[in-house]
């Protein structure tokens, strides 16, 4: 991982507190993602078994409710795997909350083997995420996980 992922991962790791809240806990983490190069929006959608519900975000406003077969968050969810969208106007049954979207990157977040909501990152550059920035959601998908 470079060093930049690095250096990331290991904030995200210095504010998780398992004392506090998941939601302040996310708040901070939706912060630090947020610093991500060509980021335009990062944040959190979580589950309550009917739906996938917004959570703490940085970024425009955003679509507060995902079923779960619809949107890229959805079908990471669904999956149960990371999803990495060059380009989300290609993407079947994409849900547009940001015209100004154009590449995404989803990651689900796991806690006792179940999936409890998702990592989403949005750029407004065509094809911006790679494998790399997958490592490093997953890393932190595993910090979260473990709150």
């Amino acid at each position: 991982m470079k060093k930049e992922y690095q250096d990331l991962l290991d904030k995200v790791k210095g504010v998780a507190d398992p004392s506090l809240p998941l939601v302040s806990n996310l708040a901070n983490i939706s912060s630090i993602l947020f610093e991500l190069e060509d980021v335009n929006w990062a944040g959190f959608y979580l589950s309550n078994k009917e739906y996938l519900y917004l959570g703490p975000f940085q970024g425009e406003v955003a679509c507060t409710k995902i079923p779960f077969n619809k949107g890229v968050c959805g079908h990471a969810y669904s999956t149960k795997t990371t999803v990495i969208v060059d380009n989300v106007n290609e993407f079947k049954g994409h849900i547009a909350c940001s015209s100004k979207s154009k590449s995404e990157i989803v990651t689900p977040i796991f806690k006792n083997n179940e999936v409890i909501g998702v990592i989403d990152i949005d750029s407004p550059i065509y094809s911006r995420f790679t494998k790399e920035e997958q490592e490093l959601l997953e890393e932190i998908s595993k910090v979260i996980g473990n709150l």
